[in-house]
């Protein structure tokens, strides 16, 4: 009968004192909000012209905010096991209270007769005073703890709600996130089946300028805009916009110019090669190993190596252990080009390193001599040391310029510090003083040399890639107009594209890039204008850039910037 009765007081505190529970779900809001998103998204992905690179940075955006909702439910999961330990202390604390009330609340009514029949009045009042106060404090214990216990269960039930939600958005969003990868890799896909009419396109603008690979070689860049002086040419028209590239193509091994930067800083020569490439150990090999040179003969391995036009002599002040440096990075690389002089080395600097007939001389030979058969080895073998003048900031390995994987090239910075922004690279890449760190290459001979391009220009290069990616099928008359052949003008462009219900650009008025500057490469290129605002992947808008753009204007490295003028 006692037990019936403690749980008819438990059931009586539970739902007369407390009632219905009104405590919200505080990720509810997150929850609707988020959800809201990622419908919106889902119909933005099923439209014609989406801008891909914005669903992506919200799609980045939910992540992170679900991330956040995540971390809160983690923090109530502990503050529910710590409850859940504490409740076995509190449902014995509750059945004592219980029984306690039962007793003392019988107590206190007898207390209340005596009152009523009492002769000392004084002494039963106080009595009764005191039973009350008892009967009190063990309804108030019992009450706190109905409650302890009751929340505790609607927050595990709540917490239960909030991990379902959060799921089922995890869920989605990685619907979300997987639909977007196909339409960014159709898209990719598309741009990289360019014609054999388009590639045969971009090879001949490509050799029809010569970019030196070598330090020493004559230069055949002049930026028409340089922001380290101001220095700025006109191209005759306004608005104009150059399309600026960091480096040249190869940025694989030594970057010659950021060797001399980090010599110039007090780096020995070890120190600049370990900046370049993985090697183990810097060994010295026999000096008397022969170098058959292809239209010159045989030479010993250090003759030949006094003949290699690869850096400028007069480096060889405060740069002296550049020329060092370079010292080692040509004889490993003969040794490895050669298989120890098995077989013939070219001697340009196309395939192979810049040779002549007659020494360098001068500081070159007095780097040679002071690195007399020294080469740089990997698990037991010499490197195939490559390098190039400039790398724009950047060192990528073998694998990032589509060469094979190579345990000895690495993928670095070749920086003094972080980069954030592309004004850092001017003041902290060490080859920051070449003169194609920065470039825009190509000219035209009517805009004073110029490779500037004119708003419509840009323009039709935006309506091809619009284009293209809406209907693969035209990639073949997509190519660069002044070419000749059964290609399509930028009037015939805009009309394909308003067939196709998409409104094409007439001008661009402005243009945005977002880089990423760990790496060294532009993720993405924004254009706003007459017809909108669209934006398209890094490599997307350089391919097509190089495909389109008129003369022998071209992009020559992932990472670039524009300027507009």
């Amino acid at each position: 009968m006692k037990r019936v009765f403690v749980f008819i007081l438990i059931f009586l505190f539970v739902f007369v004192f407390i009632g219905k529970s009104n405590s919200q779900n505080l990720n509810e809001l997150i929850y609707q909000q988020t959800q809201k998103e990622i419908d919106f998204l889902n119909k933005k992905l099923s439209e014609k012209t989406v801008d891909l690179q914005k669903v992506k940075e919200q799609i980045a955006s939910i992540k992170q905010r679900i991330k956040i909702a995540e971390e809160d439910i983690v923090k109530k999961e502990v503050e529910v096991k710590k409850g859940e330990e504490a409740l076995s202390f509190q449902k014995n604390l509750l059945n004592e209270r219980a029984r306690s009330y039962y007793k003392n609340l019988s107590k206190a009514s007898f207390s209340l007769i005596n009152l009523l029949v009492a002769k000392n009045l004084s002494s039963s009042l106080e009595n009764f005073f005191y039973q009350k106060s008892v009967v009190d404090e063990d309804k108030n214990t019992i009450i706190k703890i109905v409650l302890y216990i009751k929340n505790l269960e609607e927050k595990k039930k709540s917490l239960e709600e909030e991990k379902q939600q959060m799921l089922s958005l995890n869920q989605q969003l990685d619907a979300l996130s997987q639909k977007l990868g196909e339409e960014i890799s159709q898209i990719q896909t598309k741009i990289a089946q360019l014609t054999a009419k388009q590639q045969e396109l971009i090879a001949k603008k490509f050799a029809s300028i010569y970019i030196p690979r070598s330090a020493a070689i004559s230069y055949s860049c002049k930026p028409d805009f340089d922001p380290r002086n101001g220095d700025f040419r006109d191209s005759g028209f306004s608005p104009r916009f150059g399309f600026f590239t960091f480096g040249v193509p190869n940025r694989v091994g030594l970057n010659q110019w950021g060797a001399y930067g980090r010599a110039k800083a007090g780096q020995n020569e070890e120190e600049i090669l370990r900046a370049y490439y993985n090697f183990d150990s810097i060994e010295t090999v026999d000096t008397n190993i022969k170098i058959k040179v292809e239209g010159y003969g045989e030479f010993s391995l250090e003759d030949y190596v006094k003949r290699i036009y690869e850096v400028p002599e007069s480096w060889g002040g405060d740069g002296f252990s550049a020329l060092k440096a370079q010292a080692i990075a040509a004889r490993s690389y003969a040794l490895a080009y050669t298989n120890n002089g098995e077989r013939s080395i070219c001697a340009t600097e196309k395939s192979c390193q810049v040779f002549k007939p007659e020494p360098k001389g001068g500081f070159w030979e007095q780097a040679v001599n002071e690195t007399s058969g020294k080469v740089m080895k990997k698990d037991g073998q010499i490197i195939k040391a490559w390098y190039s003048s400039t790398h724009g900031g950047y060192v990528f390995s073998s694998s990032d310029v589509g060469w094979l994987a190579t345990s000895w090239t690495k993928n670095s910075r070749d920086t003094t510090g972080d980069i954030s922004s592309f004004s850092d690279l001017f003041t902290k890449a060490y080859d920051k003083d070449s003169p194609i760190f920065y470039c825009n290459w190509g000219s035209r001979e009517r805009y004073n040399k110029t490779a500037w391009l004119k708003s419509e220009e840009v323009a039709d290069i935006v309506n091809t890639i619009l284009l293209a990616r809406t209907d693969s099928s035209t990639s073949s008359h997509l190519y660069q107009v002044d070419a000749g052949g059964d290609v399509w003008n930028e009037e015939k462009v805009k009309e394909e594209l308003r067939k196709r219900g998409i409104t094409p650009f007439n001008r661009i008025n402005n243009v945005s890039l977002i880089a990423d500057f760990s790496y060294g490469k532009t993720i993405s290129v924004s254009f706003s204008g007459d017809g909108g605002s669209v934006s398209f992947d890094g490599k997307e808008f350089k391919d097509w850039f190089n495909a389109r753009a008129p003369a022998d204007i071209q992009i020559r490295g992932p990472l670039y910037d524009v300027v507009i003028k």
